[in-house]
């Protein structure tokens, strides 16, 4: 491009959407299979379509892409496919408020095609907002969780695990969200802090005496199936064997002891309703206790409750405690706050409820899967306690089914004659229940008579199968052993829990290995004010939005200053920072080109440098060895802080205006010094340029055809090779004259500013004294006349054991 063809002013908006449709044009970012090159296969997080991109997706992603462009521009051959999370909650929330239905009211195949059809409509325009963000995936390389490839893969993990016998389908005490309907997993559980009220209860003994327990939930009083008081508790020894009347509801029930009852807490003795907590499972389970459910799927009183029936809980606790109150059972209220467990999808507090679900066998594997976690590595590394805390914490086998309409189907059927389970085939695969029968008949009577599974598999059933997911879709390829284990799993450190532990118990049950070599964990987009973002406080920040005000390359370079694990407030003021900084590479990459017309990197290649240029070069090819050792690390942000403290001071602050005394004046210090000022230009704008690719892909490719590829001769920036670190161009002694050259120059420029003198007039006089010799000097002098304006230049030579390093006197 002619000098006088470039812009003075970059049109981010037009450079993005010609890049974003270049890459997709020209397969810059295709996954290629035959490549030779070290394999980076990335576990990429497939995000829920439950709406639109939020700013989270925005910080996260990019972050994770930082690390793909990188190894990308390594040479490495790069497996980044894209796919969407789909067959969740989250998604049947949003197809019934798109649709203003309810899936409880509809059958099932109309919900799920309804679903399936309006997935379709909106997967594209949300996919194009991670397109349009940068993200450098192979698109054409996409799964959705619900679409028949993903179904196979789940529906076969479970065959494969029911015929390991891990898993097991039981009638047991289950977490349940009366809300949602559905049986939950202990990893969808949040601790919530909510306000409640101990209700001091009187339960009347055989003998007329009375027996004081405090409980927040006198609703579960009709499910009261036992009194237990701690086996040391001189309060209680006596009345172990006794019976207690439950009040209200008048049954009566045994006292008995138990090491779990803490006689500190409350009145020291507690009541084991079925179910209130673990405890009451455990109790439930330890004593064989009478199962007696008072609260009904749908979150309201059952038949036990008797007057209370069909009420709301919150109504019925309500209700139970002025009946208590009048009958004279109530003692005394005291205001609490207690954290309880809610569904982390609809914040809705769980109940536990006797119900026939499917598990997955794994608390025994516990030591196995901390080794699992010890052999990868975590970026940053203290991610791994939240990992090891969560597994030391596990109660409960994983509950895999869930009463829903849209899912993945579970392969089962049960034989109508005994009950026998059926598996499919997995030729049958995928297949659904409701709709197609098992290829042979039951196995143990030989019936062909069978009903069918109606629950779904949880969503991480399927989700926690991503490695598969991706790299089986190049099964049939000879690439496919060496995609897996993938290098890397980038996900945020909320999920852990959820997405990354259970990854590692599905490859370990099936593999007996790790899924990923390397684990990034990034953390949350907050607010300005440091708070989590939600609809309900008015402080989301849309993405889509924020790229109409500024440059992607700016949200990108606001998510480009956090660490790995660290949450950021979102900060406009970030954002203008970017923006001054997209302005300044155009800025200076136009000042250079404009010197660069006339320039051959290869045929100009042996220039005898001048020192100034040197020193340039030096500090340069020392800042990518340590970028380099960064990105290597994962830490992306001390690359763009090196990159950029380079770009403004050294670069634009002091060599460009240094350079200029050469380059437009080649007759004054001659060919070979302008030349030499051209190499390091050269050299120094493409370095920037490329150290800053992965983090504003779309300035940099601007910049990059601008002026670049017809040197460099690749198709894009981002496949045109990650600068590399030079021994030889070390020059310790070069970099102090640069030093010298600099600290020289600002305190001219001090001077002429403190005396309101224009930085373009001359000056009298200016003494230099360093630490170095006459000759050296004479090698940056004519640098610091040309940029100074200085009549006169003199230098003093400091002694080597003198405490001062160098000194400015300028005589105005």
């Amino acid at each position: 491009m002619a000098n006088e063809e470039i812009p003075k002013k970059y049109d981010w908006k037009e450079s993005e959407n010609k890049w974003k449709e270049y890459w997709e044009k020209e397969g810059v970012y295709k996954f290629d299979p035959k490549a030779n090159g070290d394999m980076y296969a990335i576990d990429t997080p497939p995000p829920t379509v439950s709406g639109k991109m939020h700013i989270g997706h925005a910080f996260s992603y990019s972050q994770q892409d930082f690390m793909v462009r990188f190894n990308r521009m390594k040479g490495k051959n790069i497996f980044y496919p894209f796919g969407t999370d789909d067959n969740g909650l989250a998604t049947e929330r949003l197809i019934e408020k798109m649709k203003k239905v309810k899936s409880t009211r509809m059958e099932r195949k109309d919900f799920v095609k309804l679903c399936l059809e309006t997935l379709d409509e909106i997967r594209p325009q949300y996919i194009a907002d991670w397109k349009h963000l940068g993200i450098s995936c192979d698109f054409s390389i996409f799964y959705t969780t619900i679409n028949e490839h993903c179904q196979r893969i789940s529906q076969k993990s479970f065959i494969e695990l029911y015929k390991m016998g891990r898993e097991y389908q039981k009638e047991a005490p289950t977490m349940w969200c009366p809300e949602c309907r559905t049986a939950i997993a202990q990893v969808e559980l949040q601790d919530q802090e909510t306000p409640s009220t101990f209700n001091h209860i009187i339960f009347k003994l055989d003998d007329g005496k009375e027996l004081i327990i405090a409980t927040t939930r006198p609703e579960l009083l009709p499910a009261c199936v036992s009194i237990f008081a701690h086996p040391d508790d001189k309060r209680y020894k006596k009345l172990f064997g006794k019976n207690a009347r439950v009040p209200i509801f008048g049954h009566e029930v045994p006292i008995m002891a138990s090491q779990k009852a803490d006689p500190e807490k409350g009145t020291g003795i507690l009541m084991c309703c079925t179910f209130g907590d673990q405890d009451d499972i455990e109790h439930y389970k330890e004593f064989n206790l009478p199962l007696k459910i008072a609260i009904t799927k749908d979150g309201r009183m059952s038949e036990i409750a008797g007057k209370y029936k069909d009420m709301p809980i919150k109504d019925a606790r309500k209700a139970i405690i002025e009946d208590l109150k009048n009958e004279g059972l109530l003692l005394k209220q005291e205001q609490i706050k207690h954290t309880v467990n809610v569904h982390e999808r609809c914040g809705t507090e769980i109940e536990i409820l006797e119900t026939k679900q499917w598990f997955i066998k794994y608390l025994d594997l516990k030591d196995e899967f901390k080794r699992i976690g010890r052999e990868m590595n975590w970026h940053p590394p203290h991610m791994r306690h939240r990992y090891d805390n969560w597994i030391d914490g596990l109660r409960w086998d994983w509950c895999i089914s869930r009463q829903r309409h849209f899912g993945v189907p579970f392969p089962v059927w049960y034989c109508k004659k005994c009950g026998e389970v059926a598996v499919a085939d997995e030729s049958q695969l995928p297949v659904d229940p409701l709709a197609d029968k098992p290829k042979k008949a039951c196995a143990k009577c030989k019936s062909n008579d069978f009903e069918p599974e109606k629950d779904v598999l949880d969503t991480w059933a399927t989700s926690s199968l991503t490695p598969q997911l991706a790299t089986e879709l190049f099964k049939n390829n000879p690439v496919y052993k060496k995609i897996y284990p993938m290098s890397l799993r980038p996900q945020a450190h909320d999920i852990i829990t959820f997405w990354l532990f259970n990854t590692v118990v599905k490859n370990y049950l099936h593999y007996k290995s790790r899924p990923w070599n390397d684990i990034a964990i990034s953390g949350w987009a907050l607010d300005p004010h440091g708070k989590k973002m939600s609809k309900s406080k008015g402080n989301v920040v849309e993405p889509q939005a924020v790229w109409q005000k500024y440059p992607v390359d700016a949200l990108r370079f606001w998510a480009g200053g956090s660490k790995l694990g660290d949450d950021m407030p979102y900060q406009e003021k970030d954002l203008v920072t970017g923006v001054k900084t997209i302005t300044k590479l155009w800025n200076a990459a136009r000042f250079a080109f404009m010197h660069l017309g006339d320039y051959d990197p290869v045929k100009h290649a042996d220039i005898d440098l001048e020192a100034y240029d040197k020193a340039l070069i030096s500090k340069l090819n020392r800042m990518v060895k340590s970028c380099t050792e960064s990105f290597e690390n994962y830490e992306y942000s001390k690359t763009k802080m090196e990159t950029e403290k380079f770009f403004w001071q050294d670069l634009c602050d002091y060599y460009l205006e240094v350079s200029k005394d050469r380059l437009y004046n080649p007759d004054k210090r001659g060919e070979n010094a302008r030349r030499s000022a051209q190499h390091a230009l050269y050299r120094a704008i493409l370095t920037t340029v490329k150290l800053l690719a992965p983090i504003m892909p779309y300035i940099t490719e601007e910049i990059y055809h601008t002026f670049f590829k017809k040197h460099e001769k690749k198709k894009s920036i981002h496949l045109s090779g990650w600068p590399s670190y030079d021994e030889n161009l070390a020059d310790e002694n070069a970099e102090i004259l640069g030093k010298i050259a600099d600290f020289t120059v600002e305190h001219v420029r001090r001077a002429k500013s403190e005396q309101n003198i224009s930085l373009k007039e001359p000056v009298k006089r200016v003494v230099v004294e360093a630490k170095i010799s006459e000759e050296d000097f004479e090698k940056i002098k004519e640098d610091i006349k040309g940029v100074t304006h200085a009549e006169e230049i003199v230098f003093e030579a400091i002694k080597p054991e003198s405490k001062k390093d160098m000194e400015c006197t300028i005589d105005i």
